[in-house]
């Protein structure tokens, strides 16, 4: 696939990006759309015309933004519904609430770098949240995007996934001491192997899934830096730092441009597709081999599956 595929780039906005399209009659799901660049993702899509649902873990939070959003795109408000992405019952709870055709589902929310914390399960906190989670939904609501036909799935990824493959014999640090940023790391290069694994999976039933890098964007997602060392990235990173509105460009590009409806299974940034690099490229361009590999894809959906189901089998016992 040509880069050039788009003619988007790094200062494009979601509201470029939607520039006379018309999402009438469309349905969305935008998960962490509280806060950061889902907010944006979601008054985009909704300023279009879909009918935006916001996934979140704040009920009020939630609703204040669809007020928002509702005021400044003369739009009804987006729905509001509870999501603990790392709760697998909530996320049951969720889609089991869900009604007829799904054509969007935005993989956005997240955490980053978070201390060292489980789930009940024994699931490390970062892995649960940023792949687990967003996995179990969409199992969930497969059905949901297959009757829709040409369902879109975006999986927000972060060049992040850099620093780390998915370390298959040791997922949760049971073995090595526990590092933040590779927890994270981890996490991200999953959900780009999930949008890989959606093009090896779900391909026949119409669904198509990419990943995607929004760019450098300050946001709550950065709550767990030390503040010297987030002030003195600021100051460093001032020339390529974007808004949250192009921060959500990327995420909406995928979830809705006409010239990406076939494509499945890669990896974007700055509204083109990433080049494959050996290391991500000043913090923030490129995309690692080990985040597009097949292989890896399938032994993570599988390892995903057994996870969820021995945790549904626990709660159920």
């Amino acid at each position: 696939m040509r880069r050039d595929i788009t003619a988007f780039g790094a200062h494009s906005t979601a509201a470029d990006v939607l520039d006379g399209i018309d999402l009438t009659g469309r349905t969305a799901i935008v998960t962490g759309a509280a806060s950061g660049i889902g907010v944006e993702t979601a008054r985009a899509l909704a300023g279009a015309g879909a009918t935006v649902t916001l996934a979140v873990r704040d009920v009020a939070a939630g609703r204040r933004i669809a007020d928002d959003i509702a005021s400044t795109t003369a739009r009804a408000a987006p729905a509001v519904a509870e999501l603990h992405l790392d709760q697998p019952a909530s996320i049951e709870e969720f889609t089991a609430a869900w009604d007829g055709p799904l054509d969007v589902l935005v993989n956005n929310a997240g955490i980053m770098d978070a201390p060292e914390s489980y789930t009940p399960a024994g699931w490390e906190s970062q892995f649960a949240t940023n792949h687990l989670g967003h996995f179990a939904l969409a199992l969930g609501l497969h059905d949901a995007l297959a009757v829709a036909g040409a369902a879109r799935i975006v999986s927000v990824s972060s060049s992040g996934h850099g620093s780390s493959p998915v370390v298959f014999d040791d997922l949760f640090f049971r073995r090595r001491p526990y590092e933040p940023g590779l927890a994270y790391a981890q996490s991200k290069t999953a959900n780009a192997l999930f949008a890989v694994g959606v093009g090896l999976r779900w391909a026949a039933d119409g669904i198509t899934a990419n990943s995607c890098m929004p760019g450098g964007i300050w946001t709550g997602l950065q709550k767990h830096w030390d503040p010297d060392v987030l002030a003195a990235t600021k100051i460093a990173a001032a020339d390529v730092v974007k808004t949250p509105e192009q921060g959500a460009a990327t995420s909406v590009l995928l979830a809705t441009a006409p010239e990406l409806a076939d494509v499945t299974g890669r990896y974007f940034e700055d509204c083109h597709e990433a080049a494959v690099v050996d290391a991500v490229q000043d913090g923030l361009y490129g995309v690692l081999p080990w985040a597009l590999d097949t292989r890896d894809a399938d032994r993570l959906w599988d390892v995903s599956v057994a996870l969820l189901d021995a945790e549904a089998r626990s709660r159920a016992s």
